[in-house]
């Protein structure tokens, strides 16, 4: 029997980061994906938002997928545009990358950290006890873990065999997209009618042409067909333009679902095995790769043994409302795509409002991930954000937040006296670092804050802050030191 302390089933972006992040905490993780390679037939996701790019430039990578992307203004809300080009932030903008190439990337980053991926085995199932989960494989080999995740997709296998319900709400519409040869010259562009909305775009000189039409019926769940295709496009353009020869035909819905519970015991849930929704706005990878880091350190700590199992329950309490506000902003980017001329006029009201820059900021920030805050109670505003990558004078030079985070370890970076906090006893599980600020303190879609005395980051923000005296950094500093001990102080901890 095969041993490993965490088995991810899923080698998509979310397992990948997942593995990443367990890895460079030194845990025996391991890749469980049904796919013989990373290849992955069709385009599906087309980017990063800015969020994502500071979360990768964390880790050190972000330039192996800036380099091979289209940096643009990729924000939208049903397909309204929103220029973050103001937010203070290094990345103040997306990433256009096909998710072929974002795979790629990432486990290539993997296969650096030594992380294992068994290909072309597919679970079966599993049964999970008091110490860990028994894995089973369609092969017959067998697979033991202390901790299971589900990265496996929409119709997760390991959310279904572990009884998480799924609620939420069946499609209203379905469109497929393809790569196909065209005998004939189509009407190039974006076009929109009764049905929806539809586009026919060439991906390069003399290749392939991509194709998006919207169906005037939910198509079934089966695998769509060069039948379906040229059915839906007679519907919209009168003809098929003699499609042939396609590379990849894929349907989509915008089917609404959210996992009950991200955790039953020892099996965990990430990305879009959790949560399901319309790709309006390119939110769902995104989303998935941040469930991943969120995840990654928590589950680190209770392997590693420095955190309680009770900490596993974070991850459902932060993550949970943010996919859920995905969720409720994708229903209603898709409601603002019907046709209607009422419906019209209520998008035309809405594009107006977001040409302020009130309304902007706040749903771009929403859009990009850059104002994502967890509920840890009052404090600072800083407390539950993400932390800035401000530029720091240290006795060694200058450098950003962001390279302090590479390895992916806790930081304490002390903004106050120097020598002010002693960590002595657990510099093994928490850096620290002396050091003065170059700069204002900003945050997207909040504003200027006021600059703390010292902030604690934990494998990555949002961040704990200290913003008292030197006597109530004392009191702050034994709150948050004794969290690398496995206390857990709920008005001051970053657990993010």
């Amino acid at each position: 029997m095969t041993d490993h302390a965490v088995v991810i089933v899923g080698g998509g972006p979310t397992g990948l980061m997942l593995a990443g992040e367990l890895a460079l905490a030194g845990v025996n993780v391991a890749i469980v994906e049904r796919r013989a390679s990373q290849d992955l037939i069709g385009s599906r996701a087309g980017g990063l938002h800015a969020r994502t790019i500071e979360v990768l430039d964390q880790r050190g990578i972000a330039d192996r997928f800036l380099s091979q992307g289209q940096v643009a203004q990729v924000a939208s809300f049903s397909m309204i545009p929103l220029d973050i080009s103001d937010f203070p932030t290094r990345h103040n903008y997306g990433l256009a990358l096909w998710q072929n190439r974002i795979e790629r990337i990432l486990a290539g980053w993997v296969g650096e950290l030594g992380v294992p991926i068994y290909r072309g085995r597919e679970v079966t199932g599993f049964a999970q006890d008091d110490t860990g989960v028994d894995v089973a494989l369609a092969d017959g080999a067998p697979l033991r873990a202390e901790y299971l995740v589900g990265c496996d997709g929409g119709r997760s296998l390991v959310r279904k065999a572990a009884g998480i319900e799924f609620p939420g709400w069946d499609p209203t519409t379905s469109s497929l997209i393809a790569e196909v040869e065209m005998a004939e010259e189509p009407e190039w562009g974006i076009r929109r009618d009764a049905l929806g909305v539809h586009s026919l775009s060439r991906l390069e000189d003399g290749g392939p042409v991509r194709v998006m039409v919207t169906e005037q019926h939910i198509g079934p769940t089966g695998e769509p067909t060069l039948r379906d295709l040229s059915e839906a496009l007679i519907a919209v353009y009168g003809t098929d333009y003699g499609i042939h020869s396609p590379t990849w035909i894929s349907r989509f819905t915008d089917t609404t679902r959210q996992a009950a519970a991200y955790r039953d015991r020892r099996v965990l849930l990430a990305g879009d095995a959790a949560h399901v929704h319309a790709p309006d706005g390119g939110q769902g990878l995104n989303t998935g790769v941040q469930d991943a880091v969120n995840l990654g350190w928590k589950l680190a700590q209770v392997v590693n043994r420095t955190s309680p199992e009770s900490l596993l329950n974070t991850y459902h309490v932060e993550r949970h409302p943010v996919a859920a506000r995905v969720l409720r902003n994708t229903m209603a980017q898709v409601a603002l795509r019907c046709p209607a001329e009422r419906t019209k006029a209520l998008r035309d009201t809405i594009a107006e409002l977001l040409s302020m820059d009130e309304p902007r900021k706040r749903f771009a920030g929403m859009m990009s991930g850059l104002d994502i805050h967890y509920d840890l109670g009052e404090g600072h505003p800083l407390l539950g954000r993400r932390m800035p990558d401000l530029d720091l004078v240290t006795p060694n030079g200058q450098l950003r937040v962001f390279t302090l985070l590479h390895d992916a370890r806790p930081v304490l970076i002390n903004l106050g006296e120097p020598g002010g906090f002693d960590i002595t006893p657990w510099a093994d599980r928490v850096q620290s670092i002396d050091t003065k600020c170059v700069g204002a303190w900003e945050l997207p879609a909040l504003g200027a804050v006021t600059a703390p005395t010292a902030v604690l980051i934990r494998r990555r923000s949002p961040p704990c802050v200290a913003d008292q005296g030197a006597g109530g950094c004392q009191q702050w500093q034994r709150d948050v030191i004794n969290s690398a001990t496995g206390a857990f102080s709920p008005g001051m901890l970053p657990w993010s």
